[in-house]
């Protein structure tokens, strides 16, 4: 992937993210991939703020996925199974969205509410 990298911490626990920007690679996002580092993952910056949904095809890795403040705070994390077609929606308007691997946020007790660290958010945050 030769997309741009990130570091993020979330609940003092720190991630390097790819960043998906254009609607290409939104759309790619990490499907096709076997595996995937323990403490990496891929964050999606949308245009704009809407209700966003993802979906599974193509994809083998089992995910969780957050959906985020513009301040980079939690609103909700879901688990995606591999090749799922049914997806997961945000319910709310958002920007951001982050994907790891499965487990990686009950494993360090991180729920919704709490707030992702990082350069992207600093613009937006009070």
């Amino acid at each position: 992937m030769n997309l741009p990298r990130v570091q993020l911490t979330i609940g003092g626990h720190p991630i390097e993210v790819y960043v998906a920007r254009s609607d290409e690679e939104r759309a790619l996002g990490l499907m096709h991939r076997r595996d995937l580092p323990q403490d990496e993952g891929m964050l999606f910056m949308c245009d704009e703020c809407a209700v966003q949904s993802f979906w599974m095809k193509n994809t083998p890795l089992p995910l969780s996925i957050a959906f985020l403040e513009e301040d980079g705070t939690i609103l909700k994390i879901a688990d995606l199974e591999p090749h799922d077609l049914e997806g997961e929606s945000s319910g709310h308007p958002v920007r951001f969205v982050l994907e790891v691997n499965q487990g990686w946020f009950d494993e360090r007790g991180i729920a919704p509410g709490t707030r992702i660290e990082g350069p992207l958010f600093l613009a937006s945050a009070p």
